[in-house]
């Protein structure tokens, strides 16, 4: 097998769940302040911010999910029914979200119940996503079936520990970061100072999340403690952690001193570093402990052929999603939209 095609396939996976963490968790992160805004002028101005790119977003998870799915399908056979809960779930509550979304606009008198549903359908999806994350950093029970290959071998439930729930709340309060900061960059009054003050215990909270999950990782598992903390390991891993508190410091500063792009930027790139130590961590497993990148690929031909088309079509995406935040830059005000 060419020893380097997993490898480029985990690149492009990796950065399609990082373009959907990012640019989904502020569309998410909207709808979970959706309950702290005071009327129904603001919330269509917080909507209109993201009207011409929600539905773009999501594009990114299904290359993703699609791509795991093509290149690695001996982890999707593992990973998908250890998940099942959490990622039906997710997919359910991305739906309502969505149907939402669209019916809100158009529902009179009153829009309360597709405000609950906006709402509702961003929270759980969040919290489903960190669900999906705990269950995955925490291991899956595998056994090697005679023939088969790896197959998953434990309970429904496994994914539900305090560990996913902790990676839960934490990805729920990073999205709900992501949506004030980009909330008080592209509006203006109530909606754009509510944010700003929002988006400060929310910093403090994510940080604690995410140093709470960063010291129980190492500590109850030996691998981890080992990619950390061993020499010369430490001396090299030590950036990210200490770019992290300079991202936080960043995002603070910014949102103490009114900048509008910066803290969203600082936002992303505490997102960004989280990533880069959770890929730290688990290389080379695509399911730890079990099967890394090489034991779970597919046949190159299938790599080299599917890679053919991610090699047109991954730029055309990309493009397409920078045309279409260049088209729709600037601030929405009360009272415009897209709609």
């Amino acid at each position: 097998m060419e020893w380097y095609l997993p490898l480029v396939w985990a690149w492009i996976i990796g950065a399609a769940v990082a373009m959907y963490v990012i640019l989904d968790g502020f569309d998410l992160g909207i709808g979970i302040l959706f309950p702290f805004t005071e009327n129904e002028r603001e919330r269509d101005q917080m909507m209109n911010t993201v009207a011409p790119f929600w539905d773009g977003n999501e594009t990114w998870l299904v290359l993703g999910g699609g791509g795991l799915w093509v290149a690695f399908p001996k982890a999707y056979a593992v990973i998908m029914p250890a998940l099942y809960l959490p990622v039906i779930v997710m997919l359910l509550a991305l739906i309502f979200r969505g149907v939402s979304f669209e019916f809100r606009w158009v529902a009179k008198p009153s829009k309360g119940v597709w405000n609950v549903a906006f709402a509702g359908g961003s929270i759980v999806a969040a919290f489903c996503q960190g669900l999906i994350l705990g269950g995955l950093i925490q291991g899956i029970d595998v056994q090697v079936q005679p023939g088969v290959g790896p197959q998953f071998a434990g309970g429904a439930l496994d994914w539900l520990t305090p560990f996913s729930l902790l990676c839960g709340v934490g990805v729920t309060l990073g999205y709900a970061l992501l949506g004030a900061t980009w909330l008080h960059m592209k509006t203006d009054g109530e909606v754009a100072e509510r944010s700003r003050r929002q988006a400060v215990p929310l910093l403090f909270a994510m940080l604690i999340a995410m140093g709470l999950v960063s010291l129980w990782t190492p500590l109850a598992i030996d691998r981890i403690w080992e990619r950390w903390f061993s020499l010369p390991n430490v001396l090299f891993l030590a950036p990210v952690p200490l770019l992290t508190l300079a991202a936080a410091y960043y995002v603070g500063r910014g949102l103490e001193e009114r900048r509008e792009i910066g803290p969203f930027a600082g936002s992303i790139a505490l997102f960004l570093l989280g990533f880069i130590g959770l890929a730290i961590s688990t290389y080379p497993y695509l399911v730890p402990s079990h099967i890394t990148f090489w034991d779970a690929a597919a046949a190159p031909e299938s790599q080299i052929f599917l890679g053919a088309g991610v090699i047109v079509l991954f730029p055309i995406i990309l493009g397409y999603t920078a045309f279409v935040y260049w088209i729709f830059r600037g601030k929405v005000r009360e009272g415009e939209g897209y709609h």
